[in-house]
Parts: C-alpha cells; sequence; structure tokens
C-alpha cells in the first residue's frame, strides 16, 4: 500500500468530520507562546446582548483536504460566501476564556476553541462551559510543543491522541479539528491527526495577539479580514486584555461589513 493510500484507509467518518490526507512540504513553524496559567476559576456568566444569533456553518460531512485549511474555501462543502470564522487558541483560562464567552455571547458568535490538553483537566468547568455555548472545541495537543513535528511518532500521538481523547471523554464531543502549536506540520503531524479522524486547520489572518502588539493593531489586523478567512486569536498563553479590547469593536464591525461568523 502506497503512503497516500495508507493515509487514505485512516480517515474516518467521526462526528460529522473526515480525517486529512497528508500533505507534503517543509515544516513551518510559527512561534506562540504557552503560558502558567493561574489557578483560580472565574466562570462568571453575563446577560446576552446584541444582534440576532449568525448561523452556523451547516455543512454535511466535510470532504477529505490535501493539506492544513487555511480558509473556509479550502474545505468542503463550502461556507457560506460572507462566512469567516473565529478560532480561539491555548485555553481554557480561568480568567480569559470566561471573558471571551462572555464577549462571544453578548454578540451571538459562535467560535472555535483550541484546547490544550493539560488545561482541559485543570480547568474542566471551563471546556463543559465552552460546549455548553455551543462553540466548537479542536485538539491543540497536550502540552503545546512548538517542536511537535520533530518529535518521535510515540511522543506525537500521546500529544495529539490524548488530548482528543480527553476532550471527548470531559464532554461526549470528539473533536473534529487539530491545530499544530504554531503552525508546525509534517506529513507525520498530519498523519496522526488523521488516524484520530480530525481535519487539520491553520489560519488566514494572524493579529498575532499572543506578543501583546497592542489594542490597535490586532484590530487593524483582524478588520482586513475578508470573507472565508479563518482569524486566529487568544484567550491563553499570557494577558489577553488587548485581544478581548480589540474583538469588542471588531466583531460588530464585522458584522455591520456584511461578515458572518461561524464555527468551523
Amino acid at each position: 500500500m502506497s503512503g497516500l493510500d495508507r493515509r487514505q484507509a485512516l480517515l474516518t467518518v467521526a462526528a460529522g468530520a473526515v480525517g486529512l490526507l497528508a500533505g507534503g512540504g517543509p515544516v513551518v513553524v510559527r512561534g506562540l507562546q504557552p503560558d502558567p496559567a493561574p489557578r483560580t476559576l472565574r466562570a462568571r456568566r453575563t446577560a446576552a446582548h446584541g444582534p440576532p444569533p449568525d448561523p452556523g456553518y451547516a455543512h454535511g460531512p466535510m470532504q477529505a483536504l490535501q493539506r492544513p485549511a487555511h480558509g473556509l474555501k479550502d474545505m468542503s462543502p463550502p461556507a457560506p460566501p460572507t462566512a469567516v470564522a473565529l478560532t480561539i487558541d491555548d485555553g481554557p483560562h480561568p480568567t480569559w476564556t470566561p471573558k471571551m464567552l462572555d464577549l462571544l455571547a453578548e454578540f451571538r458568535v459562535k467560535g472555535t476553541f483550541s484546547l490544550i490538553g493539560e488545561q482541559v483537566a485543570e480547568y474542566p468547568q471551563l471546556v463543559r462551559r465552552i460546549v455548553a455555548d455551543g462553540h466548537q472545541v479542536s485538539d491543540h495537543t497536550m502540552t503545546h510543543p512548538l517542536n511537535l513535528p520533530q518529535l518521535s511518532a510515540a511522543k506525537m500521538k500521546v500529544e495529539i491522541g490524548d488530548a482528543h481523547d480527553r476532550v471527548a471523554q470531559l464532554t461526549g464531543v470528539a473533536p473534529k479539528f487539530f491545530r499544530s502549536p504554531g503552525g508546525a506540520w509534517s506529513t507525520q503531524v498530519l498523519d496522526t491527526a488523521a488516524e484520530r479522524g480530525m481535519i487539520c486547520i491553520d489560519w488566514a489572518v494572524d493579529p498575532r495577539d499572543w506578543a501583546r502588539p497592542g489594542t490597535s493593531r490586532i484590530s487593524s489586523a483582524l478588520l482586513a479580514s475578508k470573507p472565508g478567512d479563518i482569524l486566529l486569536c487568544h484567550d491563553g498563553g499570557g494577558d489577553r486584555s488587548e485581544t478581548i479590547e480589540a474583538l469588542r469593536n471588531v466583531i460588530p464591525t464585522l458584522q455591520k461589513r456584511g461578515l458572518t461568523f461561524v464555527a468551523l
């Protein structure tokens, strides 16, 4: 059996998602910084106000892709023509995840949260809230290793597989998507995610909010979003007050422009 046939055999239809075929090409790493999260949980909920809810991405079974999805146009069947997807990485975090969830509830936006397995175990209430609020969940490995493609096959399986299983066991919802820390991809990473029936996702718009460049720079980058883009933001990895402040302006501005936020 060829490598491609082997990878294709691994793909299974799981919860409406089909795993990703491995693609070639060099490893690309974009730096994201994990953070030691505070130990206190603040999951205060606020009343939701705002425009009527945006429709979800009501796709059928996802078809196999040849590489990580950088935009909604990379997925099939296609998203609505005015859609953008907000993805939120490196949580759950006891301070910033509740604030992010409150903000999304205010504007009735559904997002996709890429969760780190160790923090899933530490803050299970937040993971349950993410799912209960109707957001999508994505596997973001157990410990957020930026050198994921350089790990042994056994360690890579633990990083990807254990995080997937931890979310599934906690919530009853198996992640359909996988995002590699820092956008670091390799054939082995793609194969390992495919073994769990996950589609790999990257992004088109990166405001580098993890680096805390200032609210105005984050806003400017996100406001350049176009239909079909996958947007990258963070609720973990440090102080995310700039991200929250930027999204409070960006979300309604993009909505007024006619863009629709969808969960993957």
